[in-house]
This record gives C-alpha cells, sequence and structure tokens, in this order.
C-alpha cells in the first residue's frame, strides 16, 4: 500500500489539508480556511521494513474497519508519518494536523478568561486537545471520544503524542457519545467546547451525528457553555445550512 505524495488520491482528497473553521461566540462569527499546514512527522532510529508501512493496530469498531499505521515518506527518506482510516478511507494523519491544532488556538486566542475549562469531542491523533494544552490559561481539558480503540491506542503509547499528552494532568479522556452528552442536561459547564468528529456538518461519521447541526441541537449544546462561552466546530467544506443555525442560535 502506498500513496504518492502530491497525488490527487481519494485518500488525500478526504484529508483535512483544507480545512474549514467555523468559530460561534455571542453574537458574531468567525469563519477560516486555509491551504497550508505544518508537516507533523518523527524521523526513524532504524529502518522501516521494505513495504515502507506498519499496522499497528486493525481492528473492528461500531464505525467499521478501524486502522492505525505509520508509513515512511518516500520522498522523504526516514521520515514517518502516523495515518487512520476507516473502512479502508483515509481519516487522519499526523502529517496534516494544522486545522485541529487551529481549531484550539483560535477559540483559546477569542476568549478573554483564565482557568478554562475545554471540551474536546473527537480524540483522534490528539493534536486539537494538544493545542489546547500548549496554553496556560487552560486549566482543564476532558475529551470524549466515541471509540475506545483510539483511547487505547493514546494509552499503549501508538500515536506521536502519547508521551505528552499521558503526561499532562489537566488532560482526562473518556469513552462516550460527546453528541449525546451536549444533547442532555448539561452538568459541569465549559468555556470552550470544540468539535472535531465529523468531516463535515453535511458528512457526519454517523447518521444519529445530525441533530447536533441543527438549530435545537445548538440550542442544547449551548446550555453546557459558560457565560461567553465559546463553541468551535471542525468541518473540511462550508455548510449555508449549519452557518443559519448558528445565527439562530448565537
Amino acid at each position: 500500500i502506498e500513496i504518492l505524495e502530491g497525488s490527487k488520491s481519494s485518500e488525500q482528497s478526504r484529508c483535512k489539508s483544507l480545512p474549514g473553521l467555523m468559530l460561534r461566540t455571542g453574537s458574531y462569527r468567525i469563519s477560516s480556511g486555509s491551504g497550508l499546514w505544518t508537516p507533523q512527522f518523527s524521523t526513524l532510529q532504524q529502518p522501516m521494513s521494505k513495504s515502507n508501512l506498519e499496522i499497528l493496530a486493525y481492528e473492528p469498531s461500531p464505525l467499521g474497519l478501524l486502522c492505525l499505521r505509520r508509513r515512511e515518506l518516500l520522498s522523504q527518506p526516514g521520515t514517518i508519518v502516523t495515518e487512520v482510516t476507516l473502512n479502508h478511507e483515509f481519516l487522519m494523519s499526523s502529517y496534516l494536523t494544522a486545522s485541529e491544532r487551529a481549531l484550539s488556538e483560535i477559540a483559546v486566542q477569542r476568549h478573554p478568561g483564565s482557568d478554562l475549562r475545554v471540551l474536546v469531542g473527537g480524540l483522534g491523533l490528539g493534536y486539537t486537545a494538544r493545542a489546547a494544552l500548549e496554553s496556560g490559561r487552560v486549566s482543564t481539558c476532558e475529551v470524549v471520544e466515541y471509540l475506545p480503540q483510539v483511547i487505547g491506542w493514546l494509552e499503549q503509547g501508538l500515536v506521536p503524542l502519547s508521551d505528552k499528552l499521558n503526561a499532562d494532568n489537566r488532560l482526562k479522556v473518556t469513552q462516550g457519545d460527546v453528541y449525546q452528552q451536549l444533547a442532555g442536561p448539561p452538568g459541569q459547564k465549559h468555556d470552550l467546547i470544540l468539535i472535531d468528529v465529523d468531516h463535515s456538518p453535511d458528512e457526519n461519521l454517523d447518521a444519529a451525528n445530525g441533530k447536533f447541526y441543527t438549530a435545537g441541537g445548538l440550542q442544547r449544546a449551548k446550555l453546557h457553555l459558560e457565560e461567553n462561552g465559546l463553541l468551535g466546530v471542525w468541518s473540511y467544506a462550508e455548510s449555508s445550512r449549519f452557518v443559519d443555525a448558528l445565527h439562530e442560535v448565537f
């Protein structure tokens, strides 16, 4: 299995290299998109196999077959990236993380407070959570991840950010459905709620997720925000329907 850098393969067309970031707080919306990204990789201490590919995990999940793999870039010998596929379709990569990090960075920048409590929906490879924790104004970061397999990868040290995330006592990772949590009555409220689960409001990993992107779903999620709190949602494409719902609720 090999993906050629720079090709227009179906995998690369689904990756998060052209982010659309929508943040909503108070009476205004921030919309930011960029085709720029910062490579995130590590250098091999030992050569990989001749196939230049290592399968770190391959297991069934409630959403389908989940695969965690590492591969060496043919264009940069000695450089490896970690990737996730779902049902054999490309989902995310440690080589393309700018938009995941921007989701946290922009949200933290926009909030004027301190001792911020952050809720992240979706662990992935951990870049959204890590970007939030890089701020000294963040006191806690709770990540709700639907797939226990993904949490296991972090705990087993299989993803690039495992050491940093596991060593940060401000981080709490729990298994659950963040959409169900936000649809229910609020417990502890959060200053920032950052959702990085679906491809877009119109392209969901699970059909049930679609309720969140409606005015009713956003109204329920808003109850989980502190005063002056901010909701950020990752999307690879703009959605006029979702923007209209945001305007209606916030």
